[in-house]
């Protein structure tokens, strides 16, 4: 695995550069390889980040699937323009995305719905995620009453509940080296591509 990043060794393309770094990860039997940070920002302006899973990434951006109804959906409806950090301090690497939110389409997220274990299906009609709870005893009876209605029956996609796509316009590829003489490479949207810049470390 290179532990350097050089201009002539990278894809033209981002999302093929952030492929071969996460096929490393994968590889690298890393916990967790596909989680990372997503930032938004809040009415009066305040950042707010929080830990996501990364569930798809193509050309169109990087895909994740969260309660609509949440804080975080709140923000990405407000304003769609986010940040992502993909960090793997085991291979020394860390991938930043600065890009816009659109909601995947209905069919997209009730076929990734129905792919996620039972238990987390019923989670997502049980609990009104970000809104206060009176204690644990309240979350856990509406889960009982969620797994009771659809005991004998599919689990339906809840209205509240799908994926967002960030599309790219900027992404950083860091890669540590010696003596913090780091390699940074951006690459920033341009519209026939993408143009690759060398940042200071």
């Amino acid at each position: 695995m290179d532990k350097e990043l050089v201009e002539g060794h990278v894809d033209s393309s981002p999302i093929d550069q952030f492929r071969r770094w996460f096929d490393d990860a994968l590889g690298a039997d890393l916990p967790l390889p596909s989680a990372f940070s997503l930032a938004t920002v809040k009415a009066d302006g305040h950042p707010v980040v929080r830990t996501m899973l990364l569930k798809d990434f193509d050309e169109n951006g990087f895909v994740f699937y969260t309660n609509y109804e949440s804080r975080k959906g709140h923000e990405l409806e407000r304003e769609s323009r986010v940040s992502l950090l993909f960090h793997w301090p085991q291979l020394e690497r860390q991938v930043r995305i600065e890009g816009e939110v659109v909601r995947t389409s209905r069919d997209e997220s009730e076929a990734y719905f129905h792919t996620r274990p039972r238990e987390s299906q019923v989670g997502a009609w049980a609990s009104l995620q970000s809104a206060p709870l009176r204690d644990r005893a309240e979350l856990e009876a509406r889960f009982t009453e969620a797994d009771e209605t659809y005991r004998d029956a599919e689990i339906p996609l809840p209205p509240h509940w799908g994926g967002y796509c960030v599309a790219p316009n900027r992404m950083e590829f860091w890669q540590g080296r010696a003596h913090r003489l780091h390699d940074r490479l951006e690459y920033t949207r341009q519209d026939e591509g993408w143009a690759i810049v060398r940042l200071s470390p």
